[in-house]
This record gives structure tokens, sequence and C-alpha cells, in this order.
């Protein structure tokens, strides 16, 4: 399955659109590769996101061509998850 749909059957991405973008941005690799939005997704393949300021390892563990909001989540695992430090630094 095409990169960019499995984020958005998966519901981790709500629109392809976004999904295509934020891939063809190079913000997504697929086993430490970074990869285009038509690049293929297997069962057992690792993501890593970097959406805003966060940073997701995702594994992905079935490919179903349409799901339930409530079965999206079978889908995948979430092996990591980081957030960016907010600057606390105050100018005076």
């Amino acid at each position: 399955m095409r990169l960019d749909k499995f984020l958005k059957v998966s519901r981790l991405i709500k629109r392809r659109t976004v999904a295509k973008e934020i891939a063809d941005q190079g913000r997504i690799d697929v086993n430490g590769k970074t990869v285009k939005s038509s690049s293929d997704v297997k069962v057992g393949d690792e993501l890593t996101i970097r959406f805003g300021n966060k940073v997701s390892i995702i594994k992905v563990n079935e490919i179903v061509e349409t799901t339930k909001k409530d079965d999206a989540e079978r889908m995948y695992t979430i092996v990591d998850e980081k957030y960016a430090e907010a600057s606390t630094e105050i100018d005076n």
C-alpha cells in the first residue's frame, strides 16, 4: 500500500494530501530510509514520522484497504514518541 494512503487509512494523519506533503518534504523514513509518498509500506516496516514538534516511530502491524475508526489502531503500534523541547528562554 502507498505510504500516504496507509497514513490516512490508519488515521495517523487525517488527510491524504497532508500525508503526501509531509512525505514529499522528506519528513518520513521507512526502515531508516527517507521515502516519498508513493513508496510501498509492508507489514513489519518501521516508520519514523516528524510532524510538528513530535517524532513518532510506528511499526506496521497490518495493511487493510479500508477500516473503521475503532479498528484503525490495530494497523500499527507506537514504538516511541518524542516531543521537541520548547524554548523557555526569556529576553529582558
